[in-house]
């Protein structure tokens, strides 16, 4: 959990992760250099939650950094990340390893709900299987999912090296299609079990232009590298 001046947030995306009917999780909380009241509130969650909660510390520089150090210190087989200001449904991460693990897949993702004042799509939304048809033309058009909406093979983040740092934003999209580089098993649990709260707040999200444009390299950064995966799509 990458957390930047989320006072206001991060006990209760703590309190998501804790209120899991999968308890064998921990939950590591990268404080990205917040100047607000975040790190108290967290060190305070990992005296009442000893191991359960940890808390490390960064000179601010980002989520993507961010969570790479988070990941640099996760002990677990499987990796989920949740932003600080988000929550999960209280089955999610049950009902992601279950799947995934019956699929004997490699990541497995799930659909999720934008909620908060003034956003563009506040309906429930259920991303289509991918995995079903044609998932290279489809992550080429768009980001599939966020970054709280799907659990993945520790495994899978080591072979792809983690998060690039090299752009502001969409590194997270980056991320998946270099995961689809690597492999495509991949396993939808069609339900919405993850929310992503718009505030406006800072939000790598609120600076729309920069993700078009950080997005846009992305794409034709994979189709440079990877050609044999994309020779059949129409130019």
């Amino acid at each position: 959990m990458a957390c930047y001046n989320a006072a206001a947030y991060v006990e209760e995306a703590v309190a998501s992760v804790l209120r899991q009917t999968w308890t064998h999780t921990e939950i590591i909380v990268v404080d990205d250099g917040s100047r607000d009241a975040s790190p108290d509130i967290v060190k305070h969650l990992t005296e009442i939650h000893p191991g359960r909660v940890r808390l490390k510390h960064l000179k601010h520089s980002g989520p993507y950094p961010a969570r790479n150090l988070g990941l640099r210190h996760a002990r677990g087989d499987y990796i989920a990340f949740l932003d600080a200001d988000d929550w999960w449904r209280e089955d999610c991460l049950e009902k992601l390893l279950t799947t995934l693990q019956a699929e004997a897949a490699d990541l497995s993702y799930c659909g999720w709900q934008n909620v908060g004042e003034h956003i563009l799509s506040p309906e429930p939304y259920v991303p289509p299987a991918y995995e079903k048809e044609d998932p290279v033309a489809a992550f080429l058009k768009s980001c599939p999912w966020p970054i709280h909406a799907a659990l993945i093979r520790r495994s899978v983040l080591d072979a792809v090296k983690g998060f690039s740092e090299r752009f502001f934003s969409s590194m997270d999209y980056d991320l998946w299609l270099r995961i689809l580089a690597h492999t495509t098993n991949i396993v939808r649990v069609p339900e919405v079990l993850a929310y992503y709260r718009w505030h406006g707040n800072g939000q790598i999200s609120a600076t729309r232009w920069k993700q078009v444009l950080d997005a846009l390299q992305i794409r034709r950064d994979f189709v440079a590298q990877h050609p044999d995966m994309v020779k059949h799509l129409s130019t």
